[in-house]
């Protein structure tokens, strides 16, 4: 796909088939499928940082609270959710668990 092709995409219909596709829906999905519309390219946001920022998000913690929760360096989170690395598959599914059952996240406090 060109560049000049993105703005012919059909939002709704690119959104459900990625949403099909993870077997969820994904916040944040359609404003960033607009923002590509519109031509707004300079970053590329992945499901998994969506689902992550979205897990954290919904546990109300802050990126260090979160990081020590999964047991994860901040600096190492904080590159997920900014796409630098990709979180390992295990990562991503305790991200899913978390954003469907936010206070899993509090099962997840050190002791």
């Amino acid at each position: 796909m060109k560049l000049s092709d993105l703005k012919n995409i059909d939002v709704e219909a690119t959104a459900r088939a990625i949403e099909a596709d993870e077997g969820e829906p994904i916040p944040g999905l359609r404003e960033a499928l607009e923002q590509t519309k519109r031509g707004k390219i300079g970053r590329v946001t992945t499901p998994a940082q969506l689902i992550l920022r979205e897990a954290r998000r919904r546990a109300g913690l802050s990126q260090g609270e979160f990081a020590q929760r999964i047991d994860t360096p901040v600096a190492t989170l904080r590159d997920w959710e900014q796409g630098r690395f990709s979180p390992p598959g295990a990562v991503g599914v305790l991200a899913r668990l978390i954003t469907k059952h936010p206070e899993l996240a509090e099962e997840l406090q050190p002791t």
